[in-house]
């Protein structure tokens, strides 16, 4: 008997974007994320912020809420820090209602960059807006389109996945954890202190990580979120 692939879905951007002969509004996505997916044995669905996501989540075998602009800071109850851009309200609700199903249904999530920052603030915490204000380096987002290289040491779960306590992944974001949600625990940090990974304890498989694990030619995460989505 063919087994069939777990589902896994996908949040995606809504931009401008040009593609052959157009120049629109386009839900879109890097494309890394779904090879890895397919790689990993899932079938990627990618999910655009529109109607109301929320009702997927009964019907996913597990979802990733990808990377993107910033959360609205509103939302953890700060006023937007000048660097702070590129904020979709329409993603966020979309997303956070999403989240809300998904951690409720026990679904399980792979947050990637932003998708660390919603699950951190859907459960109560709060962001720094611009990181280098706090660590005082560009290392984490050095230009823009580029990605830079930040090691970072991994707690026992991630180490397990990755089959090493350090990691130097891509990265690629101005914004960090500053408040930790009370549910969350930490699974990686940076040298200069900055939370870049977490977890959510009790919950079956719920990972979120500050860097940019598709953008990588191994795909340990992705390997194991497929995984925990294909068990009954």
């Amino acid at each position: 008997m063919v087994m069939s692939r777990p589902v896994i879905g996908i949040t995606c951007y809504v931009e401008p974007a040009r593609f052959t002969v157009w120049d629109m509004p386009t839900a879109l996505l890097p494309y890394m994320y779904v090879e890895h997916v397919a790689r990993a044995g899932g079938q990627p669905v990618i999910i655009p912020p529109a109607g109301d996501p929320a009702e997927l989540a009964g019907r996913l075998d597990g979802l990733i809420i990808a990377g993107g602009g910033d959360i609205d800071p509103a939302r953890y109850g700060s006023h937007p820090h000048e660097q702070t851009g590129y904020v979709r309200k329409f993603r966020d609700e979309a997303e956070f209602g999403l989240m809300r199903a998904a951690l409720d249904s026990g679904l399980p999530f792979l947050g990637i960059c932003r998708g660390l920052q919603v699950l951190n603030v859907a459960l109560g915490g709060s962001l720094h807006q611009h990181l280098p204000d706090v660590v005082g380096h560009t290392d984490h987002s050095p230009a823009p389109g580029t990605f830079g290289r930040v090691p970072v040491r991994l707690s026992p779960t991630l180490a397990k996945i990755y089959q090493d306590d350090h990691l130097t992944p891509a990265h690629y974001h101005h914004q960090a954890v500053d408040r930790l949600a009370d549910d969350l625990e930490i699974t990686g940090r940076s040298e200069d202190g900055t939370i870049e990974a977490v977890e959510l304890a009790g919950h079956p498989f719920a990972l979120a990580v500050q860097w940019h694990p598709e953008a990588d030619e191994d795909g340990p995460l992705f390997d194991a979120l497929v995984s925990a989505a294909g068990r009954d």
